[in-house]
C-alpha cells in the first residue's frame, strides 16, 4: 500500500501572487462602470473621463500580468 500525498500545483506565494492580480482586475472593472445617464434621450459625457478611458483598462492590463506572472513564477529557484 502506497503512501500518496496530494500537492498543489502552485506554491502559497505564487497563490498570493494570483489574488493580488485578480483584486487589481477586479479594481479595475469597478473603476470602470458607471457614468450611465438618468435620461436615456441625453447624452452623458461621464464616459469619457480618464478614469473610465486610461485608468480602468490599464488597471486591468496590469491585473492579468501579474496573474500571468504568479502563474508563470517558478518558486523552486
Amino acid at each position: 500500500m502506497e503512501n500518496k500525498t496530494s500537492q498543489f500545483l502552485f506554491e502559497k506565494v505564487n497563490y498570493k501572487i494570483l489574488l493580488i492580480g485578480i483584486a487589481v482586475i477586479a479594481i479595475g472593472f469597478v473603476l470602470m462602470s458607471g457614468g450611465a445617464s438618468n435620461d436615456p434621450n441625453v447624452f452623458s459625457e461621464d464616459i469619457f473621463s480618464f478614469r473610465r478611458i486610461r485608468l480602468a483598462p490599464t488597471l486591468v492590463l496590469i491585473g492579468f500580468g501579474i496573474t500571468i506572472y504568479s502563474i508563470l513564477k517558478n518558486p523552486k529557484k
